[in-house]
C-alpha cells in the first residue's frame, strides 16, 4: 500500500532523520514531529495522516499520554508505539490505550513496513465502514 501518509514521533532527532530516508524510500509519505505535543499539533494541521509511529520514551509528553490524546481526539488514527526500553506490560499497556501494535527499537524498515500498511489498512477499513453506515441511514430516511 503506498500513499500512505505517517507521522513519525520521536526526541531523537538522528533516529527520525534515518527513518524518514527508509521510509520515503517505501513510498510513504512522512510528517515528523520530535515531542508529543507537536505531534497532536501535526495532527490537527493535517486530517491526512493515517498512521502515527510513537515513541514512548520523550520529554514534555511521554508517549502513552500522547497516545490516549491521540485516540480521544482522532480515533480513526492508528498508531504504533515504539521503544527501546519496552517491557510486555508497556506494550500491553499501549495496545489497551489503542495502539495497533508496538516494536522495539531499532526495528526493521521492512517490518515497520508491514505494520504502517496494516495499520492503514485498518483504517481505512473503519473509514469505509463509517460511509456506508452515513450512506444507510440517509437511504432509510427517504424511503
Amino acid at each position: 500500500m503506498t500513499n500512505v501518509k505517517v507521522l513519525l514521533v520521536d526526541d531523537e532527532r538522528p533516529f527520525v532523520e534515518t527513518m524518514v530516508k527508509r521510509l520515503k524510500k517505501r513510498d510513504l509519505k512522512l510528517v515528523t514531529a520530535f515531542n508529543g505535543n507537536e505531534a497532536l499539533n501535526r495532527l490537527e494541521e493535517d486530517g491526512d495522516i493515517e498512521v502515527v509511529i510513537l515513541d514512548i520514551k520523550m520529554p514534555v509528553m511521554d508517549g502513552m499520554e500522547a497516545l490516549s490524546r491521540i485516540k480521544s481526539k482522532h480515533p480513526l488514527v492508528e498508531v504504533i508505539m515504539l521503544t527501546g526500553h519496552a517491557t510486555v506490560e508497556t506494550g500491553i499497556e499501549g495496545m489497551k490505550k489503542g495502539a495497533f501494535d508496538y516494536l522495539m527499537k531499532p526495528c526493521d524498515a521492512d517490518q515497520l513496513l508491514d505494520k504502517v500498511t496494516e495499520a492503514a489498512a485498518r483504517k481505512r477499513k473503519h473509514e469505509e465502514k463509517i460511509v456506508e453506515a452515513r450512506v444507510k441511514a440517509i437511504t432509510l430516511r427517504r424511503a
